[in-house]
């Protein structure tokens, strides 16, 4: 799989309460220090790492491509008004040109992208606006997955949660975002398979691929608070407190939300 240098962290499946929850930007959370976007991918070209070439299907391809250049543009490597070239782009991940043209129309339908007269794939302007909805739309769905969870969980599975969040917590500290990030990603496999709503589960993971998550991992005050706040999660689960299990799952997102927005408004991609 392609390694992406910026990509996302929250909820996975193998995933009603009427209210949806508050905008991020209502939702109070810890002020927290900002995330730092990768200094060194801002308005670099992608080819700043050697890329292997990858023996996947063309389908596979244009996901991970598609991937790769999503969390570029999420977390502001990739600025507003970039052109992505589709053969430098190919030769630097390693593909043929054909998974590139694919990913870039998948991007091209989902507003990252857009497509100018005999110039390219031009990257299209990243919002304050765009990072409340992409947030607001994860809280919505995983308030639903966390009032199902909170009844369906089985005592072995809230062990489970126990014991990543204890493993997350013992790979903060190693700089390691990779792993920080697979572990964190586990955790809410795990919490969201607990719902038992499969399909509901589906999209929140389809919406989360626009959280670039290794920007996440990648910062020890973040883990600090995800591994707190998991904790509490999980204690919650325990008692049953389904507005409590609410109250800490959307936090996550409304914590995400002002994070990310803080580190690319630092980094000025907001214009």
């Amino acid at each position: 799989m392609i390694k992406h240098d910026v990509v996302w962290v929250t909820l996975w499946p193998e995933r009603p309460n009427n209210k949806p929850p508050p905008s991020p930007r209502q939702v109070p959370g810890n002020p927290g220090p900002t995330l730092k976007v990768l200094a060194s991918h801002v308005n670099a070209p992608l080819s700043a790492k050697p890329r292997s070439q990858l023996p996947l299907r063309r389908a596979q391809l244009s996901d991970e491509v598609a991937g790769h250049l999503r969390a570029a543009i999420m977390s502001g490597a990739l600025r507003s008004g970039t052109f992505i070239r589709l053969d430098e782009t190919a030769a630097e991940l390693g593909v043929s040109v054909t998974p590139v043209r694919e990913a870039l129309l998948k991007l091209r339908g989902e507003g990252m992208v857009g497509l100018e007269p005999h110039r390219g794939h031009v990257v299209l302007p990243l919002t304050r606006q765009d990072i409340d909805d992409i947030f607001w739309l994860q809280a919505t769905i995983a308030q639903e997955l966390a009032t199902s969870a909170t009844a369906h969980i089985t005592d072995v599975e809230i062990d489970e949660l126990d014991r990543i969040n204890n493993a997350l917590a013992g790979a903060i500290g190693s700089g390691d975002a990779k792993t920080i990030a697979s572990i964190e990603f586990a955790f809410h496999r795990v919490f969201n398979k607990a719902s038992r709503r499969i399909k509901l589960a589906w999209f929140l993971l389809n919406a989360a691929r626009y959280m670039p998550a290794q920007v996440f991992a990648a910062d020890p005050r973040w883990g600090a608070d995800a591994v707190n706040s998991h904790r509490q999660l999980i204690a919650a689960l325990r008692r049953r407190d389904t507005a409590a299990v609410i109250e800490h799952t959307v936090w996550q997102f409304t914590d995400g939300a002002r994070r990310l927005t803080e580190a690319l408004a630092e980094t000025e991609v907001f214009g």
